[in-house]
């Protein structure tokens, strides 16, 4: 039984293509909107909420949905700002696993 499991995960996993995603890096307390924390700048507010810590990430909003980034690092400098993201999305998790960000065009 495990085993058939963990094949049928290793399936799952090894047919998840790359795709590209454009919006804006946020971070998951404010997703879309800053104006509650009152922070100006919005490329202020989601550093400031990530460095708070808890359990605020990287993320990226795409106009509909907000997806956690895998890379939590590389994020910082594009805050608040639109972004290319190529990578892998999970779509249970809405965990969206980097391969890379760049501005948007």
């Amino acid at each position: 039984m495990k085993l058939t499991s963990l094949l049928f995960a290793g399936v799952l996993v090894a047919g998840a293509a790359s795709q590209t995603f454009t919006g804006v890096i946020t971070d998951t307390m404010c997703g879309k909107d800053h104006a509650l924390m009152k922070v100006s700048p919005d490329s202020k507010c989601v550093v400031e909420c990530v460095k708070a810590g808890g359990n605020t990430k990287y993320a990226l909003y795409d106009g509909k949905n907000v997806y956690v980034l895998s890379d939590q690092q590389t994020p910082q400098q594009f805050a608040g700002r639109k972004v290319t993201v190529t990578g892998t999305l999970y779509e249970t998790t809405k965990i969206l696993k980097v391969d890379s960000i760049a501005a948007a065009r």
